[in-house]
């Protein structure tokens, strides 16, 4: 048996993974200068560098630390809604970020229980999006198993938690879902300034909806700022 197998035995031992996922693996306690995957965190940074407590939403969060976009943010005592569709990313959320908004649901257009399709507890790629899994399977997926969860509208979970009422960044790495969910976005009245989405693939090919991504932001006064690998930063003008 692997050593994370037996401590996914049980909900102790569970709690002690989670720890030393956070603190022994990625170190938590180490501050670094970049968390992001491609290094978009420093141009999000860059961006708001006169910005101080500001808020974030983060759909598809995946890790507090690893390939987070959100975390320097965090570290500048900003705070924010952080959605995921693992409960084990909300519970590691939930340890390292208490002050925020930790939220285990999938954005769907209506409230009902949704397959998803788990490559491992810890890994980036699990999705919702059926044609993703089919299309990755046999890179990823190995060990696939699958769970339902809950799937919800945004403005929902917004509405829910009023203490939102502004959102300056969005982060959107839903894998296969990016444009259904950036649909549901209320940019104006969240007084958006700056949207990270995944718009490419990892080797340079833009994603399925890549052009219905562009035209919506393009109508809502968003212009391209930067491409970091698979993720472009859109800007409001």
């Amino acid at each position: 048996m692997s050593l994370r197998k037996f401590f996914l035995k049980n909900k102790i031992s569970y709690k002690v993974y989670l720890i030393y996922n956070l603190f022994i693996r990625h170190k938590a306690f180490i501050k670094r200068s970049t968390y992001s995957q491609w290094g978009e965190d420093l141009e999000i940074i860059k961006f708001f560098k006169n910005k101080k407590k500001g808020n974030y939403l983060d759909i598809g969060c995946f890790h507090p630390l690893m390939y987070s976009n959100t975390c320097l943010l965090n570290q500048n005592k900003w705070t924010g809604i952080n959605i995921d569709l693992n409960q084990t990313t909300i519970d590691l959320f939930n340890i390292l970020r208490p002050k925020d908004l930790n939220v285990c649901r999938i954005i769907g257009s209506e409230e009902k229980k949704v397959k998803v399709y788990f490559d491992s507890l810890f890994s980036p790629v699990n999705t919702a999006d059926k044609n993703f899994y089919n299309t990755h399977k046999k890179k990823f997926f190995k060990n696939m198993f699958t769970r339902e969860v809950i799937s919800q509208k945004l403005s929902e979970i917004m509405f829910k938690n009023k203490m939102y009422k502004k959102i300056d960044f969005v982060n959107i790495d839903a894998e296969g879902m990016d444009y259904k969910i950036l649909k549901q976005l209320n940019l104006k009245k969240l007084k958006v300034r700056l949207v990270a989405i995944e718009t490419h693939h990892v080797n340079g090919q833009v994603s399925k909806d890549f052009s219905k991504i562009l035209n919506f932001l393009k109508k809502k006064n968003f212009s391209l700022l930067k491409r970091y690998g698979p993720t472009s930063l859109f800007y409001k003008n």
